[in-house]
């Protein structure tokens, strides 16, 4: 530690802002965090969207997953775990945003399939146009 010099002003002065300086870091490191809104909000966005989509039909699995940890997330909250409750819609968003990439890659390959049958058709009955000429 720093000598501080006995029975001076400045001794004192510097006891003084020490003990309040401490003080204050103190209070701000025991100061609870905040609530997460704007992870839960994002995270409540993601499955809204992932829903919009069609995610129930071709990604339930990680739509459940988001929903459960928004959950979790929300039960975090009213125990009060800031933490915890933002790592957990964190996690919520990044599950719905793979529910809503797996649907539209779901549907791309559908898609695909489906040009491809036409593709097929079509050079079947140019086939057999030329056939009968």
């Amino acid at each position: 530690m720093y000598p501080v010099p006995k029975n001076t002003f400045k001794g004192r002065l510097f006891a003084v802002l020490f003990i309040a300086m401490t003080s204050l870091l103190l209070t701000a490191c025991a100061a609870a965090p905040l609530e997460p809104t704007s992870a839960l909000s994002a995270a409540r966005e993601a499955i809204a969207s992932a829903e919009q989509e069609g995610a129930r039909q071709h990604a339930g699995g990680e739509l459940d997953e988001a929903q459960q940890k928004l959950e979790a997330a929300m039960h975090s909250v009213s125990s009060e775990d800031m933490v915890r409750a933002e790592r957990l819609a964190q996690e919520a968003a990044i599950a719905a945003e793979l529910a809503e990439a797996k649907t539209e890659s779901v549907k791309a390959a559908e898609i695909n399939r489906e040009m491809g049958r036409s593709a097929e058709a079509l050079t079947d009955e140019m086939r057999r146009s030329g056939e009968q000429q």
